[in-house]
């Protein structure tokens, strides 16, 4: 429910807030939270809380794109690789360890540098560093599925190999990988506002939760406000996720639906 109301005030927030996210006046600028701006508002007189809003768009479903493209991305690498072994699966696992054996953000950072600014570099640069679990997670997971008595019947029955991977083994292994998966959105979701924060990711004057902490980093002290809304922003929105990935993991666990 709480997840529901977070995606559905992302995908409306242009048409929920106060005030126009963008418009400056000095005259208000570094105004404390109060009845006319809940949150406050920015250097520019810019009303805090429409900001929060419309940065919900760019933070949440960046982040949602972001998980979908490793995800899949990884899944398919970790199906094809646990299935068909060999060199290919050795070379490509040899790959996600290369990309393992840096510290995520680091790596992302220096491809981002590469790229350039912009939030696509930025998912780019993420999607680069972050697919190797979900192909590692898959390859195990195909594994364990590949010497299942129903996968000898189907392979007797002369299914086709894309058959196999895709109809029998990905349905049977896509529990983990999508508990995994929500469960990896609240990190992402920093990593994403930490590039953006680090000036890797969306352009001025556009309104994302890690490029508003940026801008309001200098005033912490005189208005602490700039930082806090922002930084709430995420706190929720990483916490709501989370107790979905942990719903959705103790719904498919069978242990736990027998106790029910």
């Amino acid at each position: 429910m709480l997840t529901a109301l977070l995606l559905f005030v992302a995908a409306f927030a242009k048409y929920l807030c106060p005030y126009d996210p963008y418009a400056q006046d000095l005259v208000l600028a570094q105004k404390p939270p109060g009845p006319e701006h809940l949150l406050g508002t920015d250097r520019y007189g810019r009303d805090m809380f429409s900001r929060v809003l419309v940065g919900s768009t760019t933070s949440i479903y960046a982040t949602l794109l972001l998980v979908a493209i490793i995800t899949v991305l990884g899944t398919v690498i970790g199906i094809i690789c646990g299935w068909c072994g060999g060199i290919l699966d050795t070379v490509l696992m040899r790959i996600s360890d290369l990309f393992l054996a840096f510290p995520s953000l680091v790596f992302a950072l220096a491809v981002a540098g590469v790229l350039g600014g912009g939030i696509q570099n930025a998912i780019i640069a993420l999607a680069v560093i972050g697919w190797p679990k979900f192909a590692r997670l898959a390859r195990g997971l195909t594994l364990a599925q590949k010497e299942a008595p129903y996968l000898m019947a189907v392979r007797l029955s002369g299914s086709s190999t894309f058959k196999i991977m895709f109809k029998h083994i990905l349905p049977n292994i896509a529990g983990p990988i999508l508990v995994t998966a929500v469960l990896d959105i609240g990190t992402m979701m920093m990593e994403l506002a930490g590039l953006s924060f680090l000036g890797l990711g969306v352009k001025p004057p556009m309104a994302e939760w890690g490029s508003m902490i940026n801008d309001g980093r200098s005033m912490l002290q005189i208005s602490p406000w700039m930082v806090l809304a922002p930084g709430l922003a995420i706190f929720i929105t990483v916490m709501i996720f989370n107790l979905l990935g942990d719903t959705l993991r103790d719904f498919m666990d069978p242990k736990e639906r027998a106790k029910r």
